[in-house]
């Protein structure tokens, strides 16, 4: 059977089923609602999976509706009236309520549409320059019928410095540049739900793992990449999410590649992603996470099509055993989410590249392809809209690396993990006042450091071998930073925000892996204003 007749085949049973769902995806750089909708789950006053992110504006919908006022305070009764203004479109079935104001709305019994600009603006200077960076665009989102959502989001931004590339450590996305510092960002996807899930084909940013400061399962580092999801809830305690994605090589396929005319056209080796991920929980307010993964390349294998397969074990079947040199590059990772405590959320993700428990306990080869995070946030402390969180990640050395560069834990040569990579650790601390309504003040100290990269040749030659390489023995590189920052939603997705940041960023690679603006000892002031995102 060929993949596109699996496909098909999957879209009829779907389809077959009653179905009254939508499903369109909230774009998850509007951070304002999820840490609304995070303190909401950290108050017990909705239960929330935050593994997974983003939410569809049904689920953001479904929980702003189900939270009793009477155990909110002022400002939290004036912010849910706020986002009401948005996500009633998904509950009310008529514009008959106090709606934000949309450029375009449209909605009758079988169709609804939303029109957006996205406009926006960042000024940031500090000694060693001025950056600039200007975003324009728009979105569109909007449901056919009870089953069918579609959404669609561009982004045009033209930028002075390039303060993010494949090599530069920082947790802001990445970016495909056209030339200098021009580049364009286009999302979007279409979906069909019904009553326990949903299937799309989607193109969008996304991550996997319960984070404050950075995913390290999967990150939003990497530029979006289209790729096919399912997503079921059979039962309340259990949610599976399963996706198949197209990622980009960035490695030359001379075979492919021909002239054309009087210039070559370059094609690269075809790369693909397959992931799952099962959620259960076994009490409320808790949530145990545990999925694998598989980057492979050349040709679509339909084996890695079902959902719920251990691709590892695949992988040995698929490329002919051991013996076979490269294979596939699988992953296994695991996320635990506990709200059990009222006004506490602890959380910890364990993402495993290559793991032996045989050499766990030789102090000569103890040192496994692990990353692993730890993290707890406080909210409404002290009952005067106070929040803090505190998180640690560390990456063992190798972690998101693989010897075949077709086969990489990345897409368009941005890692996929966590953006500091591997041979690296960062503890980080922040403290949230929200003293109005959509006001957001926020102090953030960070301390992040990384070691050497080490040569990887994936063999176990004496000479050559990573088992037991020390974890930052040689500190290569290293960013202290303090940032104070103040935002305001002045209407539905219009921001405004002030910002200062202290950052001291040290190391023999510093030139390698920070841009020249923030080079060396920094104090930069920024000011932004965003339409739309």
């Amino acid at each position: 059977m060929s993949i596109r007749s699996i496909i098909f085949f999957l879209f009829l049973t779907l389809l077959s089923g009653s179905a009254y769902s939508q499903t369109v995806y909230q774009d998850i750089s509007k951070t304002s609602i999820y840490e609304f909708l995070d303190e909401m789950a950290n108050l017990q006053l909705i239960e929330l999976n935050s593994f997974s992110k983003p939410y569809s504006r049904a689920v953001i919908a479904q929980k702003l509706n189900s939270l009793d006022r009477s155990e909110l305070n002022n400002r939290q009764i004036n912010e849910l009236d706020f986002y009401l203004k948005e996500y009633n479109k998904e509950l009310l079935s008529n514009k008959d309520f106090d709606k934000r104001l949309d450029l375009l709305y449209y909605k009758d019994s079988i169709f609804s549409f939303t029109l957006n600009p996205i406009v926006g603006a960042e000024y940031s200077t500090n000694r060693n320059g001025d950056y600039l960076r200007r975003t324009i665009g728009g979105e569109m989102l909007g449901y056919l019928g009870k089953n069918v959502g579609f959404y669609a989001s561009l982004r045009d931004n033209v930028v002075d410095e390039i303060l993010q590339n494949e090599q530069y450590i920082n947790p802001n996305p990445g970016a495909n540049y056209k030339s200098n510092g021009d580049y364009s960002d286009m999302r979007g996807g279409v979906t069909y739900s019904w009553n326990w899930g949903s299937v799309g084909l989607i193109k969008d940013n996304f991550t996997w793992g319960n984070n404050n400061f950075g995913a390290n399962i999967l990150s939003d580092k990497a530029p979006s990449y289209a790729r096919m999801q399912l997503k079921v809830q059979p039962v309340k305690w259990l949610d599976f999410e399963y996706f198949h994605g197209s990622l980009s090589s960035e490695v030359r396929d001379s075979s492919r590649s021909y002239t054309a005319g009087v210039k070559q056209r370059n094609v690269d080796v075809r790369k693909f992603m397959a992931a799952n991920i099962f959620t259960i929980r076994p009490i409320k307010n808790l949530n145990v996470s545990i999925g694998n993964s598989i980057v492979y390349s050349d040709n679509l294998q339909a084996v890695f099509f079902i959902p719920f397969m251990f691709f590892k074990s695949i992988d040995h079947g698929v490329y002919n055993g051991s013996g076979n040199f490269g294979g596939g590059n699988s992953q296994i990772f695991f996320d635990v989410s506990s709200r059990n405590l009222k006004g506490y959320h602890f959380y910890t993700s364990f993402f495993i590249d290559e793991i032996s428990f045989s050499r766990m306990w030789d102090k000569d080869q103890h040192s496994n392809f692990v990353s692993m995070k730890f993290g707890a946030q406080r909210s409404n402390l002290f009952n005067k809209n106070i929040s803090i969180a505190i998180e640690y990640t560390r990456t063992n050395p190798i972690t998101f690396r693989h010897f075949v560069n077709t086969t990489t834990y990345e897409s368009n040569n941005y890692n996929m993990g966590h953006y500091l990579r591997d041979n690296a650790q960062e503890l980080a601390f922040r403290v949230n006042v929200r003293p109005i309504a959509r006001l957001n003040l926020i102090a953030n100290i960070s301390f992040a450091h990384k070691g050497e990269e080490y040569f990887y040749a994936g063999t176990t030659d004496p000479g050559s071998s990573v088992w037991g390489l020390t974890f930052l023995e040689n500190e290569r590189w290293s960013n202290n930073s303090i940032l104070f920052s103040s935002s305001y939603e002045l209407f539905n997705d219009v921001f405004i925000s002030l910002d200062y940041q202290y950052q001291k960023v040290e190391g023999v690679d510093a030139i390698i892996y920070t841009s020249p603006f923030y080079q060396g000892s920094t104090n930069t002031f920024s000011a932004k204003i965003n339409i739309g995102f």
